[in-house]
């Protein structure tokens, strides 16, 4: 189904590659075995190969996909067991680091799509809101579940917000409902589902479209669109969100969510 494995291959630490074919650089989480979860290596990882792509001139588009059954089912179990005994601070630290990988993504200089073949959890929404084109097949689940846990989707909100609107983000932020693919796509989060069978051949057309655009105005278009919003301080928003994010994991009730997930029981908000 992948149809691109006779590019040059380069080994990132762990779990990511980065496969390139012309001008095209294609970014694969590669821990299938735990759904392309994050965890610190995983989020280091990406956002190197990210920066190096960045600087490299003869690559055109970038395509992020996921290894195995899903694209990415969010934060890693270990990861969170450690974001639930550390403290505020460390738990900042943390979340800035997330925060750099997702505006590396959202202001990288090139063209991204998102080949979403599975499941996108938590940061997997975040990663698909911050390409510029998402496409998708009807099998693939969303959620933005960290509410069950008593905590905010906080440091990928701003991308989510942008690709499906405030009033989407209040209804999904707060239930932490799943949904589909189709529903994905009418609220913005994806740009087109497609049939398994006929994904790689979608993800192809936009990357075809967009090599017979002008490689600066191709490059460029991300720029526009964010210059001819309101300004926000992006700095000031990221250390905000991850100011939030860590106060809420160590508050009671992020205690208790995390404990609750980690044990595998119902929180006690949440009755029987």
């Amino acid at each position: 189904m992948d149809g691109h494995e006779n590019g040059e291959l380069t080994p990132m630490p762990d779990a990511l590659t980065i496969t390139r074919e012309g001008p095209v650089a294609r970014l694969r989480l590669q821990r299938p075995e735990l759904h392309n979860a994050f965890d610190a290596a995983l989020i280091s990882a990406l956002t190197s190969a990210l920066e190096q792509l960045a600087g490299e001139a003869d690559v055109r588009v970038v395509v992020l996909e996921g290894a195995g059954r899903s694209f990415s089912a969010g934060a890693d179990l270990n990861w969170m067991r450690g974001m639930a005994s550390a403290g505020e601070a460390e738990n900042r630290a943390d979340a800035l680091q997330l925060a750099r990988l997702m505006r590396t993504l959202d202001e990288l200089p090139k063209p991204t799509i998102a080949r979403v073949h599975g499941a996108a959890f938590g940061g997997g929404v975040g990663l698909v809101a911050c390409c510029d084109i998402a496409i998708g097949v009807p099998e693939a689940k969303f959620g933005l579940t960290e509410s069950r846990l008593g905590l905010l989707p906080a440091v990928i909100s701003p991308y989510v917000i942008a690709a499906i609107g405030p009033r989407q983000a209040r209804r999904w932020f707060a239930t932490g409902e799943m949904f589909d693919a189709a529903l994905a796509e009418r609220i913005g989060l994806l740009h087109q589902v497609v049939p398994a069978e006929t994904l790689d051949a979608a993800v192809q057309a936009q990357v075809d479209l967009l090599l017979k655009a002008g490689p600066v105005a191709a490059a460029q278009a991300k720029t526009l669109v964010r210059s001819v919003q309101p300004h926000i301080d992006r700095d000031a928003l990221d250390g905000a969100t991850a100011d939030l994010i860590a106060a809420m994991r160590v508050s009671p009730e992020g205690q208790e969510g995390l404990g609750a997930f980690l044990d595998k029981r119902a929180p006690a908000w949440a009755g029987n």
